[in-house]
């Protein structure tokens, strides 16, 4: 049995094999990653692709697919698929005809759960899905080139990937109840990242070039605070240093607002790594807690609630510290935790870094039912990594149902900057 993958790891390994492709140009025929990983899982059983192709197009595309440079040999292989093994691990790729892809596209992209609901659903209006193929009475295809036509053939909108966990969403979308989600057009600013003050990779020119490229309108540099977990931290007498680099980065990028912020440590007993004083000169504060220190979680939510209390806390960061595939992370009282973030004018994170993935989608729902804002940050630490750790974040956001309006960074600066300063008005 194959070991789950973190999803970063696991798109790492799928765009290798799809640079493969292309190299091999075998790029005209599109190419689609299904399974969990279509899905936004925060962990992948195993890395799947599919390509709609001519009939006599699928057997020279799965002979090359075998022999791409990637592959150190060949698991498994049929006239519908082949598996090749890597050295980051085994990919599979599934080739059906175009009257078949939506169908395929369907079923492969799971979960069995939703699929099961679909089958149900499809059995009541004489059809069968089932194998990738969606049947008649007669056992004969129905045409379905995309999945949206298979969804219409069921009388349902199209579904997104990233809801179907088998729950909810087949009631909902009959009931034309289904979410306006959240995606990575309506990200304004990113709000979370690391430079070389902390332990990022990169400069705050290199981070702020990057944001500026991705057409944000706004960042903070979000460096840890001098007690940090992590392996560099942003020491007490380096601030005022970092303050007068990220004003020189502002004169060379004038459209782009450039936050003065921080990643505070929330302490064992409940205070921040900077005293009030210091919190006060930054821009935005994101309150992290790194390390349980050996408390059990109701220490723990005191400890959450604590920060919370501050003024000077905007943002509760990636709040479960989880490690997909890892840890589940801390057993938190969220309910509490939530409250008090609603009451307080607090933000909490989903954070895109694979490393969390946090707030998961379940937990983020319960968050935006609670009535907290959210917050969507890529916790990046180079600046080649903006755009693909936002569209974990904003993956791992629509498995929690989350839409623009539940968001702080799908509003403008003038937004942003009234949030931060409202709370503070309770200093």
């Amino acid at each position: 049995m194959n070991p789950r993958l973190p999803l970063g790891r696991a798109h790492l390994l799928a765009a290798s094999v799809l640079r493969d492709l292309r190299s091999a140009r075998l790029d005209t025929t599109p190419v689609t990653p299904v399974g969990s990983m279509r899905r936004c899982a925060p962990d992948v059983g195993d890395v799947s692709l599919l390509a709609a192709v001519e009939i006599a197009e699928g057997e020279r595309m799965l002979r090359a697919f075998t022999r791409l440079p990637s592959s150190t040999g060949v698991m498994a292989q049929s006239e519908a698929g082949a598996t090749i093994a890597t050295d980051r691990g085994p990919v599979t790729l599934h080739v059906v005809p175009h009257e078949r892809a939506g169908a395929a596209l369907v079923w492969l992209t799971g979960s069995a759960a939703h699929v099961h609901k679909l089958a149900l659903r499809a059995r009541d209006r004489g059809l069968r899905l089932e194998g990738a193929r969606l049947l008649d009475s007669a056992g004969r295809d129905v045409p379905c080139y995309t999945e949206e036509s298979l969804y219409a053939l069921l009388d349902l909108p199209f579904i997104p990937p990233e809801l179907r966990d088998g729950q909810e969403e087949v009631d909902a979308a009959s009931a034309r109840a289904l979410p306006d989600l959240l995606t990575t057009v309506h990200i304004r600013g990113d709000l979370h990242m690391h430079t070389t003050w902390s332990d990022g990779r990169d400069t705050v020119y290199a981070m702020v070039r990057a944001a500026a490229d991705l057409g944000y309108e706004y960042v903070a540099i979000t460096d840890h605070s001098q007690r940090a977990w992590s392996s560099r931290k942003l020491a007490l007498d380096d601030i005022a240093d970092q303050r007068s680099d990220i004003e020189l980065v502002r004169r060379d990028f004038p459209r782009l607002r450039v936050l003065h912020g921080v990643e505070v440590d929330i302490m064992k007993d409940g205070t921040l790594d900077f005293e009030d004083p210091v919190l006060a000169g930054f821009d935005i504060v994101l309150a992290s807690l790194h390390d349980h220190g050996g408390q059990d979680g109701a220490e723990l939510t005191d400890r959450y609630l604590r920060a919370i209390e501050s003024p000077y806390v905007d943002v509760i960061t990636h709040p479960a510290n989880r490690t997909p595939g890892v840890s589940p992370g801390y057993d938190v009282d969220f309910d509490r935790v939530f409250a008090a973030a609603a009451a307080s004018g607090t933000a909490m994170e989903i954070d895109g870094a694979p490393g969390h993935l946090d707030m998961d989608g379940a937990l983020a729902r319960r968050a935006a039912a609670a009535g907290v804002t959210i917050v969507v940050d890529s916790d990046c630490h180079r600046a080649e990594w903006l755009r693909r750790q936002m569209r974990f974040g904003v993956g791992t956001a629509r498995r929690g149902w989350i839409e623009p309006r539940h968001v702080l960074n799908t509003r403008s600066i003038d937004d942003v900057l009234a949030f931060v300063a409202r709370k503070r008005a309770r200093a």
